[in-house]
């Protein structure tokens, strides 16, 4: 398939800049490939598609504040810093965006907090805005990290366009985020509350957690009209054993196993055995699904509604077929349901 081929016109208005007022009340659209039906309910409904023994696998990682604004040395120019990964504990060493990235250079310190008790120094260009900054910090990296908390913000993605409020540190984060590790937040599990959480529980469905870093590479533009050629970047995963033992089990008694957003489904599909079981497994992915794919491993997925010629569509329409999830596309821009990762959702059974 092309590029071209994920292209449709999205209504600005529909981009959501908040959350709704209570997770589990966004909309949901639920998508029936057999049927070939579109349905509309709340997210809380969610519950009534899933019995005793259904396996809903969850995106652990857990967003850190990876914005920071400093300025830099002599000009005092203001520039925003994105913290993208760690490459070095002991040497305070990261991989970062810049914006302007035009004025920092090799060798450019910049300042940080209100006394300027962080500085920077930029010791690498990686790309047009990607650097490679250490930082001069002389506590310990306990209190480095601390720092870094301190003066990061939450990471909205951009198109939200405002100012981060206080309320989004917890709203643009699962309720069930553990592992530390993200720039982004696996938006599709936004809408889980823990009451609903309950009343799954309660109704038998078994959970299983797998982690994947959420990284800017998802969001990456696609630039070539063969997706072929398209290469996303790595991001680190983590399939425990409890989770492979859980899921494995769900396969083996044909129970419905949900994979709670795209990046769930990377990771599930990145680490399969020719018998279409899953293996536990820590590493990186680079895996990019698109049109036509076989599935291996989840029967059931849910998803936010994505932007046009985004990856997160392309994979969507791998899951829920092109046809059916265009046309799903094309109802909710009538219907006026919210896109991005503060929109509402989509099951797909």
């Amino acid at each position: 398939m092309k590029l071209s081929h994920f292209n449709f016109d999205l209504p600005e208005e529909l981009l959501a800049k908040h959350p709704a007022e209570h997770r589990d009340e966004s909309r949901l659209m639920v998508v029936n490939r057999k049927e070939q039906t579109i349905e509309h309910k709340l997210f809380k409904d969610v519950i009534s598609y899933f019995d005793e023994g259904d396996v809903m696998i969850l995106n652990n990682t857990k967003v850190f504040p990876a914005r920071m604004y400093g300025n830099k040395e002599k000009t005092g120019a203001r520039i925003e810093v994105f913290l993208l990964r760690e490459l070095n504990a002991e040497n305070r060493l990261w991989d970062v965006l810049v914006d302007p990235a035009r004025k920092i250079r090799i060798g450019n310190k910049l300042f940080f907090g209100e006394d300027d008790s962080l500085v920077a120094e930029v010791i690498d260009n990686t790309t047009s805005r990607g650097r490679t900054l250490r930082f001069l910090f002389d506590g310990s990296y306990e209190e480095f990290r601390a720092k870094l908390l301190e003066l990061g913000e939450t990471p909205l993605p951009k198109e939200i366009e405002r100012e981060v409020e206080a309320s989004d540190e917890q709203r643009y984060q699962t309720i069930y985020a553990k592992e530390e590790g993200a720039v982004a937040a696996p938006s599709a599990g936004l809408h889980f509350s823990k009451h609903l959480m309950k009343r799954l529980e309660i109704k038998g469905v078994d959970f299983a957690e797998v982690t994947l870093h959420v990284g800017l590479g998802t969001f990456a533009p696609v630039e070539v009209e063969d997706l072929s050629k398209h290469k996303m970047d790595s991001e680190k995963i983590n399939i425990p054993l409890l989770a492979e033992q859980r899921i494995n089990d769900a396969i083996t008694q044909k129970r419905r196993i949900c994979a709670v957003g795209t990046t769930v489904m990377r990771t599930i599909e990145s680490s399969v055995s020719s018998n279409g079981r899953i293996n536990s497994f820590e590493g990186w992915t680079n895996k990019f699904i698109f049109p036509p794919y076989e599935f291996s491993v989840a029967n059931s997925m849910i998803s936010n509604f994505h932007k046009p010629k985004s990856t997160l569509l392309m994979q969507v329409a791998a899951f829920g077929g092109y046809d059916l999830i265009m046309k799903a596309y094309k109802e909710a821009i009538k219907e006026k349901y919210r896109f991005s990762s503060y929109g509402d959702a989509m099951l797909i059974i």
